[in-house]
């Protein structure tokens, strides 16, 4: 299916200008990589190798569908939201710095980033699905960039235009509030994607030109320059372009990033400075913040291999697992808060927003959850495992690419939440700054084009490769088209209805003559896994949570079938989570679910339902449901509704229950049939 895209201005763009951009074909040098959105063919300390974009394709199933609703409705509505200027100012900003058109800026300071993510998806979607239109397109947006980019290599169309019309005092780098590190930190991973894409130089020149300039900026910074890491996507983006190039200068730099965190001078916990990293051991802060920070610090040890890194996110991680993390995979239960909180030393306690709060600090209703949050723990627990192959970082991938993350995004592809909270009342007890509606703008608009290049890069999750083996990490419709880091071609196939059903069939279609391993990951949550090949079952035992090796001389035409069970499981919270204590959850297979009001009987409010601890559901695929989902129905108990208006507490009082149907659907696809109440957590009933 073929849509018109927008045009981004092309009116403006004549021939002679979109010519402009082999002024700067090859000033950038570049090696020879891998198409990965994560290039680790060459980090030292990479246990795995991220597969090329080019190598993935979805074929059929829930991550084909995502990715063409992505391709066919999320980029094109983005890209005319993008050239327009109804909500706010993206390419228009760039437009008028280039000399291109008349105007005034206009926009959140932060708005360059957020289009360069859209770019580096709208460039992702092209390494399976070429489409010579859309291509030509970021051709010229591209060029508009260049123009607008100074000759020192800043580039930053609100310091810019700011600075030229409205207020000579506004200077490059002066106020880290300008969010200037965080626009390219996101533009050299944006040029680095499409690179690898298109083969094309035109934005990594760019992207270095613009590091060159952070490069000489930082050459020796002040306590007060190295206080402008807020919103550290650099740190991701520096490493990501040392690797297309291989340019020593643009690792140092990485380095130096990192290191200058230690510079700071009254810092706090909103940015992650208020100690050094090296002395920090749990989450704190603005979420969207840390977990860029601890993604970028995983791309610095994969390349060096600095312990003084992997010490501190190791057990950051941990915290996040095991104490601050939602069962949806969300992130940063704070709307707004205080850290180090109740601390005895009142000095260093900071202001935070969209924090992660106290350990088992996990509130539903006012849970803030940003998208940027869920997909910032996923890049980083991506890192992860690439620097130690376990499964366990490819689980929360997992968990958040099916819950947390997609929930961001409603079915048609152009409506957005920025937060995900696990229960939704109405009336909400207090006044929420954000909606519990999807809308097609918000005035951060960071999350959107996060989401849009997070799905057109789905597909390079799903496999990795390392000396001798191919890993399976997530499972879906799809074809493999790689080759080992010793050269041996695999070309699989993947068959298979995952996320409602566990069973799984890959067929190898060509695999050469050499021995080599197939690691198939059995989630944390798979219990009773079984594994045959060629209708014969394995010698090995499945374990959850771990990476079950098959190694042979693979021929083509060898199947391999993986059943991973998925029973219904009622869930519970650790007691010290006091919003979730003798509450439950319903999960099955990686897909938390939730009771939405539109499917409750009539009469019954989503505060009367109480769950059975011996409640049984039964799970039934409705492909007229939400896009077609795996519902699952039931009975449940309904107790009296009380009328508590203008009560705190009244005495305990006996109430009859009575037996209720229920059905639950994913969380992640809530509210598309209009405004609702939503829980995850419900009541026991015993």
């Amino acid at each position: 299916m073929t849509m018109n895209r927008a045009r981004f201005g092309f009116p403006f763009l004549c021939g002679w200008l979109l010519m402009l951009a082999g002024l700067f074909a090859m000033s950038c040098p570049v090696l020879a990589a891998d198409k990965a959105i994560t290039d680790t063919s060459a980090s030292p300390y990479a246990k795995v190798q991220a597969v090329g974009l080019d190598e993935v394709h979805w074929t059929q199933g829930f991550w084909a569908d995502r990715f063409e609703m992505c391709r066919t409705s999320m980029v094109p509505s983005m890209a005319r939201l993008m050239e327009g200027t109804n909500y706010s100012q993206f390419f228009r900003n760039f437009q008028i710095l280039a000399g291109l058109t008349n105007g005034h800026p206009h926009g959140a300071s932060f708005n360059d980033g957020d289009f360069y993510k859209f770019l580096e998806g709208a460039s992702a979607t092209l390494a399976t699905t070429p489409d010579t239109n859309l291509e030509r397109e970021l051709d010229g947006i591209i060029t508009v960039i260049g123009e607008a980019q100074r000759t020192n290599g800043y580039i930053d169309t609100w310091v810019q235009l700011h600075q030229r019309e409205t207020n000579s005092n506004i200077a490059p780098f002066r106020d880290r509030s300008y969010f200037e590190v965080y626009n390219l930190g996101q533009l050299m991973t944006a040029a680095s994607v499409h690179y690898r894409v298109t083969g094309k130089t035109n934005f990594l020149n760019i992207a270095c030109r613009a590091a060159d300039c952070l490069s000489e900026a930082f050459t020796n910074p002040t306590p007060e320059l190295a206080a402008n890491s807020v919103c550290p996507s650099h740190y991701m983006g520096i490493v990501e372009l040392y690797r297309v190039t291989g340019n020593p200068r643009y690792l140092a730099l990485a380095k130096k990033f990192l290191a200058m965190r230690n510079l700071v001078k009254d810092g706090g916990s909103d940015n992650q400075d208020r100690i050094p990293l090296d002395k920090q051991n749990e989450a704190e802060g603005h979420a969207v913040r840390a977990n860029y920070l601890y993604a970028g610090a995983a791309d610095l040890y994969l390349e060096t291999g600095d312990t003084n890194l992997w010490k501190p996110i190791s057990a950051i991680w941990t915290n996040v697992v095991t104490e601050k993390m939602y069962i949806t995979g969300g992130c940063g239960a704070l709307y707004d808060g205080a850290s180090p909180d109740g601390s005895s030393d009142q000095k260093d306690i900071t202001r935070v927003h969209q924090a992660y709060g106290r350990d088992y600090q996990l509130p539903n209703i006012t849970a803030h959850n940003e998208t940027c949050a869920n997909i910032g723990n996923a890049l980083w627990n991506w890192r992860m495992f690439l620097a130690t192959g376990e499964a366990r970082f490819m689980d929360v991938v997992e968990l958040e690419f099916y819950n947390s993350v997609l929930s961001g995004v409603a079915l048609d592809g152009t409506n957005f939440f920025y937060t995900n909270p696990l229960r939704v009342t109405d009336p909400l007890p207090v006044a929420l700054r954000w909606s519990r509606t999807r809308v097609p703008f918000v005035t951060s608009f960071c999350c959107p084009p996060n989401l849009v290049r997070t799905i057109a890069e789905s597909a390079d999750y799903a496999y990795s490769v390392s000396d001798g083996k191919v890993w399976v990490n997530l499972y879906g419709g799809n074809t493999l088209d790689t080759k080992l880091p010793d050269g041996q071609h695999v070309k699989l196939t993947q068959e298979t209805d995952y996320p409602w059903s566990g069973r799984v069939r890959l067929k190898l279609i060509d695999c050469g003559a050499k021995e080599f391993s197939i690691k198939l990951r059995i989630p944390g949550w798979g219990s009773a896994a079984n594994v045959m090949v060629n209708q014969a079952a394995v010698d090995q035992t499945p374990e959850p949570g771990s990476y079950l090796e098959l190694r042979r001389q693979w021929q083509a035409g060898d199947v391999i079938d993986l059943d991973l069970p998925m029973p219904v499981r009622l869930m519970e919270a650790n007691p010290l989570v006091e919003d979730d204590v003798n509450q439950v959850a319903v999960q099955r297979g990686p897909v938390v679910y939730c009771l939405e009001s539109p499917d409750l009987p009539k009469g019954v409010r989503m505060s009367d339902v109480m769950i059975p601890a011996d409640m049984q559901l039964a799970a039934r695929f409705d492909q007229h449901l939400l896009a077609g989902v795996v519902v699952l129905e039931g009975n449940a108990v309904a107790r009296p509704d009380v009328d508590w208006h203008g009560k705190l507490y009244r005495e305990v009082q006996p109430a009859e229950r009575k037996p209720v149907a229920v059905k639950f659907i994913p969380y992640s696809v809530w509210q598309n049939r209009g405004r609702s109440e939503m829980s995850v957590w419900l009541p026991r009933a015993d």
